[in-house]
């Protein structure tokens, strides 16, 4: 695999996630998580991997097209070309890593390093980029919509039964849904998370 920049994902430099193994497992209990879900997600990286450009293609043209999304890429209006190629690279590795990766220390580790990115506290930082300061919670959580809206058409793309594309579907929802929790977690106060 091509080093992609920014990418540290298990280095020991990440700071431990404030959120516990056991709050991950409350977490997944509150999303009805099983492992059927396990297995979906597994089945839906073998579906998705080979197809994350386009994938990001998607998306991107989302995010382009729309001002205010495209606005945290941005300073003075001018989006950071070089910022969006750099972000591009590590949300393709995030759809396998979603898909493939064990929920465990070094995972959640990692979502607490992505929430930091899009805080204030570490926006622009590993790019070394001078964009907006912070990209806003309530994107974050709005976009687990199209994130997950979108997908269902690439996972139908090899061939799987309408069940198992629809279980994949939801396997997936449920996993963005967990994700942008915990992207979410340094918008919070202490103890309100």
């Amino acid at each position: 695999m091509a080093q992609i920049k920014g990418y540290d994902y298990g280095s020991t430099s990440l700071a431990t996630s404030p959120v516990t193994m056991q709050d991950l497992t409350l977490l997944k209990k509150t999303l009805l998580w099983s492992n059927d879900d396990d297995r979906y997600l597994r089945m839906a990286g073998a579906v998705l991997d080979g197809q994350t450009d386009a994938v990001l293609d998607l998306w991107y043209g989302y995010v382009g097209g729309n001002e205010h999304l495209l606005h945290y890429f941005t300073k003075g209006g001018q989006p950071n070309m070089d910022y969006l190629g750099a972000v591009r690279a590590r949300f393709g590795q995030w759809i396998l890593d979603l898909c493939n990766r064990p929920y465990d220390q070094g995972w959640l580790n990692y979502q607490h390093e992505i929430a930091l990115r899009h805080h204030s506290t570490k926006k622009n930082q590993t790019d070394g980029v001078d964009t907006v300061p912070i990209i806003h919670a309530r994107y974050l959580v709005a976009f687990i919509y199209p994130i997950t809206a979108t997908i269902k058409g690439f996972l139908g793309n090899k061939g799987h039964s309408a069940d198992d594309v629809d279980a994949m579907h939801n396997a997936w929802f449920k996993a963005v849904t967990l994700t942008t929790l915990l992207w979410c977690q340094p918008y919070f106060k202490e103890n309100e998370f």
